[in-house]
């Protein structure tokens, strides 16, 4: 770990530092929009932008790489990024944040893009999977920093936009400045979405499923306690304990994924983000309970997406897994887009109490569906699936390329081990 760090440190510096201000801006937003004025469902629009706009960036960044290489396309999107975070407190209207939203969304992705092809680049076969564990550790500290940095000042003024459009700034000087060569890039041809569905049904829903909660975690967290009446300190505190659970649960859920029947593992850790969900319904505005709502919920929701990634692999050849790989993040960006509208409405028709109702529901239907496949054909037996690699839900499509190929790597390397034995 120590070896991919010091070889890696700049990017993994920067990537951290985006994360801040990417972290920042969601949850800043949610304030601000509270103060001024924003309706539930108009802050829902607003948020649900930012996924719009990432989709077309996992799109359509590949091809502006191709065209005028990684570190234009770094700089200019960076660029962009940092101006639209200090326009947001000069245009205080929604139809501007959700343009701002749709640009951030659209940059966001292409910086992703380019920064996991450089990370990748930089890896070893032997310290890819490494690479990637730090690279989603570093985006997570990253979101959960960020929320501390919120009670620095008035949200009501403009330094809280200042600070992560200076972070972005400041984000690109390690990056660009390292002595990193500049990657060669390629993507693969995806798989179509029709045939994705045949092989993993259980993986396509799972992923649409838990794209929209991820939605409503990094997007709408934040208006929800601006509605329930949180104080600053107190949204900072409940955003990042969904974060925190996340990182503390990804890699204890991973190592029972590689030993049971995953589909069990999928249902029970769903049950649990229900459970979490009916925990924060229940709270009363007790924000202890607030808090062990958002950790579970965190905890159990975040590391799905890897586990359905793991699970849908099991189905795959080899030569497969990598072009599956946009087609799913595709699919969870469906997901993404629709999760915000859907918890605006229903907080606008119940209250704050819709935003955990929302995610309860989501997470009920992902139990039942788990089951129902659970009837429809025999697991495979775990010696003979892939193994499960950590991914965050906000990677681009090149990040879960890369996790595929390391499952395919450590799937070939237990084979070789089995039959040397």
């Amino acid at each position: 770990m120590l070896q991919v760090f010091s070889g890696a440190w700049a990017l993994l510096l920067g990537m951290m530092l985006l994360q801040v201000g990417n972290g920042m801006q969601g949850t800043l937003l949610g304030v601000r929009g509270a103060l001024e004025g924003f309706s539930t469902t108009q802050m829902s629009v607003v948020m649900s932008a930012y996924f719009l706009g990432f989709l077309f960036g996992s799109r359509m960044a590949p091809e502006m790489i191709r065209r005028v290489g990684h570190v234009r396309v770094f700089a200019a999107l960076g660029s962009m990024i940092s101006a639209v975070l200090v326009l947001y407190p000069t245009i205080t209207e929604p139809w501007a944040w959700v343009i701002g939203r749709v640009v951030i969304g659209f940059c966001f992705s292409g910086v992703y893009v380019t920064a996991e092809s450089w990370l990748n680049n930089s890896a070893t076969n032997e310290t890819r999977g490494k690479a990637l564990s730090l690279y989603m550790i570093v985006q997570m500290v990253g979101i959960v920093s960020a929320q501390g940095m919120l009670v620095l000042a008035d949200p009501s003024g403009y330094v809280l936009f200042v600070i992560p459009s200076v972070l972005v700034s400041l984000a690109f000087a390690p990056i660009l400045l390292s002595v990193s060569p500049t990657p060669a890039f390629d993507t693969t041809k995806p798989l179509s979405l029709r045939r994705i569905m045949q092989i993993s049904p259980l993986g396509c829903v799972g992923m649409l499923l838990t794209g929209g909660v991820f939605a409503a975690q990094f997007g709408m967290a934040a208006v929800y306690g601006a509605e329930a009446g949180l104080s600053i300190g107190q949204i900072s505190g409940f955003v990042a304990s969904f974060y925190i659970g996340a990182v503390l649960a990804q890699y204890p859920l991973g190592w029972l994924s590689d030993r049971m029947d995953r589909r069990k593992l999928i249902a029970g850790v769903s049950m649990v983000t229900a459970l979490g969900a009916v925990l924060g319904m229940a709270s009363g505005g007790n924000f202890a309970l607030l808090l062990a709502a958002a950790f579970l919920v965190g905890g159990s929701s975040n590391p799905l997406y890897s586990l359905l990634i793991a699970y849908t692999n099991d189905f795959l050849e080899h030569d497969d897994m990598a072009a599956a790989a946009g087609g799913m993040v595709f699919i969870n960006g469906l997901g993404a887009i629709a999760g915000p509208l859907m918890v605006g409405w229903m907080m606008g028709v119940m209250g704050p109490k819709g935003y955990f109702l929302y995610i309860a529901v989501l997470m009920a239907a992902l139990v039942a569906y788990a089951l129902y496949r659970m009837t429809q054909r025999a697991a495979p037996a775990p010696a003979q699936t892939d193994s499960y690699t950590p991914v965050s839900p906000s990677s681009s499509p090149m990040a879960v390329e890369y996790a595929q190929e390391v499952a395919i790597e450590a799937a070939q390397e237990a084979e070789d081990v089995a039959k040397s034995a």
